[in-house]
């Protein structure tokens, strides 16, 4: 791993997966959980709509995030999507060395750049293993993925949960950790002092266009936080959707899907393995991050073939011979290895 300064604009951090999407193409590229949300989810979020007159009231799923992950509702702040809290965070927090670990989910750092924060990259390495050691030792901000996306690599918690130091603000992207069978990695039930856990609702529900999410932390951050943030920042209809997904039963349903997810993911990587092709060893999120010669050719190829995947190049640490994959069910991900036959892979 390696430190690297920001100097300048060198890659288009506002890029994200929805940017590849065009009429009539197979969407690998979104890494939102296809045919959701369920019947019984939409159900409820359209019963919500009666109640559109009355103002949003955040407590009742406040309360039912915190029992989710054996919290308090004092240490859960509800978002309109993760992306959000990092816009909030980016706004609150005056880091004077701000490090972000990468590759990564591109949005944190853009919403630390909007806010007139400087920020440092820690590039991982070989297998993008996370070495605690690389984060410098004065670094009072520092954000990471886990599951990190692009890559699908799951950190162990007990090395993220090494970064805790006096003064220093952890940030844990988790909006993939449902993709987990159990989520053995996950810090949100522990929480180390100077943490922060960001979870998102959109990627297993499918839920993008709703914007649901939230983030734990201490009650005085939650407190400064949601001074700025909007009024009535999260709607009806997601407050629904978040209570609702926060139940026993919905995280079982969710762990259910993680567990054959996982499966039709880890047989996708076989095959493209096979291939050939270098694939991220020990994908844990629901996409596969691989190393393809000319990959921004072979992206453009699988679009006349009516394919869409997302283009690597626009994360830092990666470059243009990698892309990433979502993973669908067996018939989607059996046409697109056929799309990529075509193409001699």
């Amino acid at each position: 791993m390696n430190l690297e300064a920001l100097t300048d604009d060198d890659v288009d951090l506002s890029h994200h997966g929805d940017a590849e999407v065009g009429d009539g193409l197979r969407d690998f590229a979104v890494n939102v959980r296809g045919a959701t949300p369920p019947a019984w989810l939409a159900d409820r979020i359209r019963d919500s709509i009666a109640h559109l007159a009355a103002y949003p009231d955040p407590a009742p799923a406040r309360r039912a995030v915190a029992r989710r992950h054996g919290r308090a509702p004092d240490e859960v702040l509800l978002t309109a999507g993760a992306a959000e809290a990092f816009v909030l965070l980016a706004r609150v927090l005056e880091p004077r060395r701000a490090v972000v670990v990468h590759p990564q989910f591109t949005e944190p750092e853009a919403a630390l750049r909007a806010a007139g924060h400087p920020v440092e990259r820690v590039l991982l390495g070989k297998d993008f293993a996370f070495d605690p050691a690389a984060i410098p030792a004065d670094a009072d901000l520092v954000v990471i993925g886990n599951p990190t996306n692009p890559t699908s690599v799951l950190h162990p918690a007990a090395a993220l949960a090494s970064l805790a130091r006096p003064g220093r603000t952890v940030v844990i992207d988790e909006a993939f950790m449902d993709c987990v069978p159990g989520e053995p990695e996950s810090l949100a039930g522990r929480l180390p002092t100077g943490f922060v856990v960001v979870r998102s609702l959109t990627k297993t529900w499918g839920l993008a266009g709703l914007r649901a999410g939230y983030l734990l932390t201490a009650p005085d951050l939650v407190t400064r936080l949601a001074e700025a943030q909007p009024l009535w920042a999260v709607s009806t209809p997601a407050l629904v959707a978040i209570e609702a997904c926060s139940s026993p039963e919905a995280v079982a349903e969710a762990g259910a899907w993680a567990v054959a997810m996982g499966a039709e993911r880890d047989r996708l990587a076989a095959e493209l393995t096979r291939r050939g092709l270098y694939v991220v060893p020990g994908a844990s999120a629901s996409f596969l991050c691989l190393r393809v010669p000319d990959a921004l050719g072979i992206r453009a190829l699988l679009r006349q073939r009516g394919f869409a995947v997302r283009r690597g190049d626009t994360f830092p640490g990666l470059g243009s011979d990698w892309l990433r994959i979502a993973v669908r069910d067996r018939d989607a991900n059996d046409e697109l290895l056929e799309a990529l036959g075509d193409l001699g892979i």
